[in-house]
């Protein structure tokens, strides 16, 4: 969307124009679905509270791009954001982790939505999945980097994925942080049980495979 009021100024627009771009598109990453590195850098902020984090603008991409092809040079895919130690995002998606937390639980655990997580649909219909499936503790909380590195020291990380309207879910393999890489384990090779399955599901129901109440088939 675009302001196209014929003005110079910082203003709210007295008229804007909005583009729907529709197209096919092959797998969001050039590998494919393929497991990604992330690279976590308590100097850097996609959002902060308050902000517009929570908002489709492109303020909260364009920052990270020039770092993401940073990071890149280094083996890192994607950046997993931070805001006050808080895990928030990676790259532009949101971010689940499936682990036994210290209660001894499985658990599926992301970000709560505040005014630094995109309400995003993949990440919407992630959670509806897994609540339905009620195989484990499903959480919308807030959770640090340092209980994340600790878990995976502990062995307690089952796995770790992105979420987005893009890819659907993209495994991740490994996680840097303070010149450290902490290792999520890939009980697939490239994915671990639970994405490969999230990735599969949501297909099935997008290309009509399943029946199921978020899509609708037509006759042509």
């Amino acid at each position: 969307m675009i302001g196209t009021h014929q003005q110079l100024g910082v203003t709210k627009p007295g008229k804007a124009k909005l583009f729907i771009v529709n197209a096919l598109v092959g797998p969001y990453f050039p590998t494919g679905f393929k497991p990604v590195a992330l690279y976590c850098d308590e100097a850097r902020v996609r959002a902060w509270p308050g902000g517009v984090g929570d908002k489709k603008v492109g303020g909260n991409y364009g920052p990270g791009i020039a770092y993401t092809d940073e990071i890149n040079k280094l083996g890192y895919q994607q950046l997993l954001w931070l805001v006050n130690e808080k895990v928030t995002e990676v790259g532009t998606m949101n971010f689940f982790v499936l682990w036994k937390n210290k209660e001894g639980e499985s658990e599926l655990i992301t970000a709560p939505l505040d005014s630094t997580i995109l309400e995003g649909v993949t990440r919407d219909s992630i959670l509806a999945l897994t609540k339905e499936w009620n195989e484990f503790k499903v959480s919308e909380r807030s959770f640090t980097i340092h209980e994340l590195t600790e878990a995976v020291e502990q062995g307690r990380v089952i796995e770790a994925f992105g979420a987005g309207t893009a890819c659907i879910v993209c495994p991740v393999k490994k996680i840097f942080y303070k010149g450290k890489d902490y290792e999520i384990p890939l009980k697939l090779g490239n994915s671990g049980l639970l994405t490969k399955r999230l990735l599969d599901h949501v297909l099935s129901i997008q290309y009509g495979e399943i029946q199921h109440p978020w899509s609708y088939q037509v006759d042509y």
